[in-house]
């Protein structure tokens, strides 16, 4: 006997939701891919799919991403789950979308091209499909609220950076202007930056001092009750 037999079945779908850093731009991008089938064919859409009887959400997410992308061992966090009944023209589908935050060089060139994966900015956005664009905000706003509380966004710059590459990468995902002054202080207070014996020259003469971010430093803190916060105007 099957359990359940009289209750409907309904789809269960994933969606990706990328946000790539330029740091030649300047911008936080996200991944987009055209759909290659009904309803909404050729259309904008996020990476997403269906997952599999055999499989978790968390692997198929990571199988969808692999597939589209070439990304592994991303670390993709749930965000949220969208079940309004007629949110997918086709049929009945929930989804359940995750977010990830990459350098964008990090995405395989030959698979992106493959599956027509292409990079958008985030204030030039196309018009997605379905509630697509519900969820790229949702996912934003968890965003700007991590970056503030965690140390998230030294992953996305290079090993050695200037403090005006790093508020530079903070202006693009809070999609606005920060005071510099304000910010300098902030963040060489909390005593987690190391400045290093170099300067970066190529866009000025007087150069700027190269700093990296020390992680043992910020986990010591972190256990003696240290909170991060950057949240500056």
């Amino acid at each position: 006997m099957k359990l359940y037999s009289e209750h409907t079945k309904h789809l269960v779908a994933v969606d990706c939701i990328i946000f790539g850093y330029d740091i030649l731009e300047k911008e936080i991008k996200l991944l987009l891919i055209k759909r290659d089938f009904e309803p909404a064919k050729g259309k904008w859409s996020l990476a997403g799919g269906f997952v599999r009887k055999d499989e978790s959400l968390d692997d198929a997410a990571n199988r969808i991403l692999f597939s589209l992308t070439g990304l592994s061992d991303l670390y993709l966090e749930q965000s949220y789950t969208y079940g309004r009944i007629d949110r997918d023209p086709g049929a009945r589908v929930i989804s359940t979308s995750y977010s990830a935050l990459i350098k964008i060089k990090d995405l395989d060139r030959e698979l992106k091209e493959l599956h027509g994966a292409h990079w958008q900015s985030l204030s030039r956005l196309p018009h997605l499909i379905f509630d697509h664009q519900e969820m790229v905000k949702k996912a934003l706003g968890d965003l700007q609220m991590t970056i503030k509380v965690k140390p998230v966004g030294f992953a996305l710059l290079p090993e050695k950076f200037t403090l005006v590459q790093l508020q530079d990468l903070y202006e693009a995902i809070y999609q606005r202007k920060i005071d510099k002054r304000n910010f300098r202080k902030k963040i060489l207070s909390m005593n987690i930056l190391e400045k290093l014996d170099e300067k970066e020259k190529e866009t000025s003469k007087k150069g700027a001092w190269y700093y990296r971010f020390n992680r043992e430093s910020y986990e010591l803190h972190r256990k003696q009750g240290f909170y991060f916060n950057l949240d500056v105007n």
